[in-house]
């Protein structure tokens, strides 16, 4: 997450997107988050709390012995005993090595797990579990792989809810008790598999060209707002309805309306580096997975989520870092 002034509060940061002229956010407590039914395709798998201590240690190599062998014996990660001992990859270890296993609470990822998943069940931020078991882009996890849990109190997974509740209802309600935002989603939000299955989604080819997402009246840019609050992005009034389109070809990696303040909430990732987001949606016509082209209608705006007029909240990130889009999108 991005450090203050830019890091706030997700429905405080879009509440100063629009000058007093233009539409106004509000907070999302005055206002339903969606005022028109969609499919939530992001639905993480329920995870299981398994996380269990151990203890700070230390282990002699035995003939035979892994990286992998000795964290299934400690209960510990592959990469915390690596950090811990200063092993690079490949980790090569020999016969007789005294090894440190550090202590912590280690949660054994199932398979369908999500990183935000993880995160929300034990009450602990994503990037800081990022930074625990030092993960990097693409951040795929592996059913079986162990993460090191910042901090030491008790597990306290988000309660399930009532079962007339669905899926998606109950991921909302946990999501919306943290501050999830666009950079969590796209380092979090993949589905753990197997060791076979487990590789980058593939991309569909970007030429790098934009275009603009929906046509309409410009009523806040990128920047610095007053108050000290910023936009990561644009604001495009336009009539409730009207298509939005894909600013490049791309792969849909969410589509839901888990994020507090954002409504109905749509990312397009474009190749190893670019992702587009579209927000406050009134349907959609894509879903996670799906390969789209420039221009494809993938929605219709709306005024879900924190805002009170129908328009379009439309970002570009070129790795995690938010840039202005009219900087690439065609002049005019």
């Amino acid at each position: 997450m991005r450090a203050a002034p830019v890091i706030l509060a997700l429905a405080s940061a879009l509440a100063a997107c629009v000058p007093p002229d233009g539409p106004r956010y509000s907070p999302p407590s005055e206002r339903a988050q969606s005022q028109t039914a969609v499919r939530e395709r992001w639905q993480p798998q329920d995870v299981v709390t398994n996380a269990r201590p151990v203890d700070e240690s230390s282990y002699e190599v035995r003939p035979g012995d892994s990286l992998s062998v000795i964290a299934e014996r400690s209960g510990a990660s592959i990469s915390a005993i690596a950090a811990a001992n200063g092993l690079a990859p490949p980790y090569t270890i020999f016969p007789g090595q005294e090894l440190r296993i550090p202590g912590g609470r280690y949660h054994r990822v199932n398979r369908g797990e999500t990183g935000i998943a993880i995160a929300l069940a034990y009450g602990v931020d994503w990037d800081r579990i990022v930074a625990a078991n030092g993960l990097e882009p693409p951040f795929l996890l592996r059913v079986g792989q162990r993460l090191r849990l910042p901090g030491s109190g008790p597990a306290s997974p988000a309660q399930p809810g009532r079962t007339e509740q669905t899926e998606a209802g109950r991921e909302h309600i946990r999501m919306a008790a943290f501050d999830i935002d666009i950079d969590d989603i796209i380092s979090g939000g993949e589905p753990a598999g197997t060791a076979d299955t487990v590789r980058p989604r593939e991309i569909v080819p970007f030429d790098g060209r934009f275009s603009w997402p929906a046509k309409g009246r410009l009523v806040s840019g990128y920047g610095a707002k007053a108050g000290g609050l910023y936009n990561d992005g644009i604001n495009i009034a336009a009539s409730a309805g009207d298509p939005v389109r894909a600013a490049a070809s791309g792969t849909v990696i969410y589509a839901g309306n888990g994020v507090e303040g954002w409504g109905n909430l749509i990312l397009i990732k474009h190749d190893d580096s670019w992702v587009s987001a579209y927000a406050h949606n009134q349907a959609f016509y894509v879903e996670r997975g799906d390969r789209v082209n420039l221009g494809e209608r993938i929605a219709d705006v709306g005024q879900s989520g924190s805002v009170d007029s129908p328009q379009l909240h439309f970002e570009l990130r070129q790795g995690r870092r938010p840039v202005d889009p009219q900087r690439y999108l065609p002049a005019g």
